[in-house]
């Protein structure tokens, strides 16, 4: 299992746990991972979703070492968007990591624990609140590599911190500490190391005390309305074609060693 999952009063809890990759998502996490949101989703007890990884560590992206190996070929077949598919609500489907593309009636609150990199950040931008731990980061860490952002990154990140910030994080890819991923609006709330899951259950706790339909309903108002989503995924989803021509090759750069833990000098 790479994904654990606990509910407790309401809170449930999904954990990627694979702590030797830094919890970087093969095409087995992906797919547990929508699984686990899924049905996170469906359950009538369950109000607020905790999104965390063990280990230290948020989440690394996609796991370039598989994608190198040609491993996650048939998964990227597998999330193709539709033309036609217009509805991450009444139709949803699988992202490149996991739960990107689905649009959930009930809040998630990121917890993150050291790097939140790459499709890491993408799921991050996914969550409705983002709780930083002190030492944790965030970074468009595969511009790199040549791999795109088609996880919603390139749809979510200047809806949460402006165009030109945006622009900013997508074209250097450099990495961005807790402190200033809170300044510039990415994070929602800083704690210090150690602490970002307890402190994001304390405010999922604090979110059941409402009235649950009323805070869902506004909550939904203020969001991207699911058509836009759609649309954006679609448009996003194009450059996906890219990882073909250079992704491929710079996936296996990094799976020979170069560039890690954000060394942009050696790639």
């Amino acid at each position: 299992m790479t994904v654990l999952v606990t509910q407790d009063d309401g809170v449930t809890t999904i954990a990627i746990d694979r702590p030797d990759h830094r919890n970087a998502v093969d095409p087995a996490t992906a797919r547990a991972l929508y699984a686990a949101f899924l049905a996170f989703e469906a359950s009538e007890d369950q109000q607020v979703a905790v999104f965390t990884g063990t280990g230290g560590a948020f989440c690394a992206g996609f796991d370039l070492k598989a994608a190198g190996a040609g491993a996650s070929d048939g998964w990227i077949e597998e999330v193709m968007l539709p033309d036609d598919w217009v509805d991450p609500v009444g139709d949803p489907c699988p992202g490149p990591m996991g739960p990107s593309r689905l649009m959930l009636s009930k809040p998630v609150i990121a917890a993150i624990e050291g790097p939140a990199v790459a499709g890491g950040m993408e799921l991050a931008a996914w969550c409705d609140l983002r709780v930083m731990a002190e030492g944790a980061y965030i970074g468009v860490f595969c511009r790199r590599w040549g791999v795109p952002l088609i996880d919603g990154g390139t749809v979510r990140f200047p809806a949460l911190v402006g165009q030109g910030r945006a622009n900013d994080l997508i074209l250097t890819g450099r990495p961005v500490p807790a402190e200033e991923a809170l300044a510039m609006g990415f994070a929602n709330r800083t704690c210090p190391q150690g602490t970002a899951l307890e402190f994001a259950q304390a405010i999922a706790r604090d979110l059941i005390r409402f009235p649950q339909a009323c805070m869902r309903a506004d909550h939904l108002s203020a969001r991207m309305t699911p058509e836009a989503l759609a649309a954006g995924l679609k448009r996003e989803w194009r450059s996906a074609t890219a990882f073909a021509a250079e992704g491929r090759a710079g996936a296996a750069r990094f799976a020979s060693g170069k560039g890690r833990g954000g060394d942009f000098g050696d790639i």
